[in-house]
């Protein structure tokens, strides 16, 4: 098997990759800052080395990416590089060194799309500097895999829930406050007729798909796959699943977007809400079935409500009175 470093392992895709890379054998090397903690546990995690590097300092230092050659891997997932002058380097290192580079991307590189489901073939339209830095990226990476033989795999993952982590929820940001506020009945607005999409996805899921493109590195090189669940939710059919699962029958009220937009509690809330809206995510997998065998475990709506039920017993959300 493997020797396979994983840069910023300890978060919530590392939480389900390091170890299923651990149980198939291979030799997992987690580089983090050492502040966090996987989200569950598991006795994979005491055969794992851990590295602590702070990526910035030791990027500003010019130290990081000969640490990352140091630890001597076959294979480099890079989970959170977020700019191009990050990865480069990383990159011109690794040339000729390693047999396989998995960079994480995200959804948002897509921008506005032209058709849904989108596919990889789809042409990218970022805006804002995430999607926008990400895309640049992608672009890059698959330029130096098509031309220069490096051996890049990009995944870009949908709107990442599972335990522990607060899912987007139907007003589209991560206030789970609305969640309490349907388990005790009460109403929530949605904008417009409440039919912008949200494309989940388990951090279990993305893990599935590391692993696939790693075993079918053949067919994964110089190529891009999305990491989603197999459906995206309209915030309406979300808002309604979940009344229903606590017991409630859906109250729901719409409004046109300017005046929903008004109505959230602060600038910050109302713009996060408009990032999701904006972009309205409904992407394929069809590419990733066909070549990698990919199959989501979780639908969009079981892996939110595996993020909710752990938020309620955690004391995080209300728990429904139909729970009782």
């Amino acid at each position: 098997m493997s020797r396979v470093v994983v840069i910023g392992g300890t978060g919530h895709i590392g939480t389900y990759l390091i170890p299923a890379l651990v149980d198939q054998g291979h030799e997992v090397v987690n580089v983090s800052r050492g502040q966090a903690k996987s989200y569950t546990h598991d006795a994979a995690w005491h055969r794992v080395e851990q590295i602590t590097a702070d990526r910035q300092a030791e990027e500003q230092a010019g130290t990081f990416v000969d640490r990352i050659v140091s630890l001597k891997p076959d294979i480099v997932v890079d989970l959170i590089s977020f700019k191009l002058t990050s990865t480069k380097p990383l990159v011109e290192t690794l040339r000729g060194k390693i047999e396989h580079f998995l960079h994480c991307s995200t959804l948002w590189v897509y921008g506005h799309t032209d058709a849904v489901p989108a596919d990889e073939n789809q042409l990218m339209n970022p805006f804002g500097e995430y999607g926008i830095d990400k895309a640049e990226m992608e672009t890059w990476l698959m330029h130096e895999a098509r031309t220069t033989g490096f051996p890049a795999t990009i995944f870009r993952p949908g709107q990442i829930v599972g335990e522990g982590w607060a899912p987007i929820t139907p007003l589209a940001n991560n206030k789970e406050a609305v969640f309490s506020r349907m388990a005790r009945g009460e109403e929530i607005t949605l904008p417009n007729l409440g039919l912008e999409t949200l494309n989940h996805v388990h951090a279990a899921d993305i893990s599935q798909l590391i692993q696939r493109a790693i075993t079918h590195r053949s067919v994964a090189v110089g190529e891009t796959f999305n990491a989603v669940a197999d459906t995206a939710l309209n915030l309406r059919g979300y808002a309604e699943a979940i009344f229903k699962w606590f017991g409630l029958e859906p109250k729901i009220a719409y409004l046109p977007y300017e005046e929903w937009m008004k109505q959230q509690p602060t600038p910050e809330e109302a713009h996060h809400s408009w990032e999701h809206f904006a972009r309205s995510s409904c992407l394929s997998i069809d590419k990733a079935r066909r070549l990698l065998g990919y199959e989501p475990a979780y639908s969009s709506i079981a892996c939110v409500k595996e993020s909710i039920a752990w938020l309620i017993d955690h004391g995080k959300v209300e728990k429904p009175a139909a729970w009782n």
